[in-house]
């Protein structure tokens, strides 16, 4: 299969990152994006364009801005080509875990816009794009979830709900897009080692060792790569609308 044209958002770092070395390995041309300005991706960059013999290369962008995402789909034609996948793996966590009562509205319509909103919307463009592309490449759209759309936690309730939201927006794009050949999935991580997951270390270590996840250590962002290489490649082409669990057994229910 001929390189594929990508487009992964929140690559720089954890999860993205893993999604994005996994795709260069596999000999993909990749484009990737965050808040932060080029400096702060300029090692990886050079690591992957070191390593790597495809084309990369990095965009900075606000998902919860529109204007941000119009640039961002041009610019990366610009510098990769025609799009033939979007991954939607930007996202964040509440800055304060705060009680459901104590929930500030202004953390809800914060996550809720980048988890959310920009994805939606990124992929509602990204489509017509890939709509209007010439290339034979297999096309699809994944969007990275959270097991979290199942599990509540009372003291990131907007983060579960943005994720709850996402499953949805998945199913409806796989709806509407299956008579266009574009594929479209959900990546479902478990408990992921991030820089999201870092300020709870402890806890996790302690519920993986006492049988939280059938497989007794933590996921990595590789882990998550290597699915996401899998459904670029087009292994799972007869599976749109699906979630794909990268959890070690967290979710299957046991008693």
């Amino acid at each position: 299969m001929p390189a594929s044209n990508i487009l992964v958002t929140g690559g720089a770092r954890g999860i993205g990152a893993g999604i994005v070395r996994a795709l260069a390995a596999a000999g993909h041309n990749v484009g990737f994006c965050g808040r932060a300005d080029i400096e702060s991706a300029g090692g990886f960059l050079a690591e992957l364009r070191r390593e790597y013999p495809g084309k990369f290369a990095y965009f900075t962008c606000d998902v919860a801005s529109a204007d941000d995402r119009a640039r961002l789909l041009t610019d990366f034609e610009s510098a990769i080509g025609e799009i033939d996948v979007l991954i939607n793996n930007a996202g964040v966590a509440p800055e304060v875990r705060a009680d459901l009562l104590d929930m500030p509205e202004s953390s809800f319509d914060r996550v809720l816009g980048i988890n959310l909103k920009g994805p939606f919307f990124l992929a509602q463009q990204a489509a017509k794009r890939m709509l209007a592309n010439s290339r034979e490449n297999f096309k699809c759209i994944i969007n990275t979830g959270s097991v979290s759309a199942d599990y509540a936690s009372i003291n990131r309730g907007e983060y579960c709900i943005s994720k709850a939201a996402v499953a949805m927006a998945t199913k409806l794009f796989a709806v509407r897009l299956a008579d266009e050949g574009i594929c479209v999935y959900e990546l479902r991580p478990g408990i992921i080692k991030s820089d999201m997951t870092s300020v709870v270390t402890a806890k996790y270590d302690k519920m993986i060792s006492e049988g939280l996840t059938l497989q007794k250590r933590w996921g990595m962002p590789d882990d998550v790569g290597k699915v996401a290489a899998a459904l670029v490649s087009g292994a799972l082409a007869y599976s749109t609308g699906q979630v794909i669990n990268v959890d070690g057994g967290l979710t299957i229910e046991r008693f």
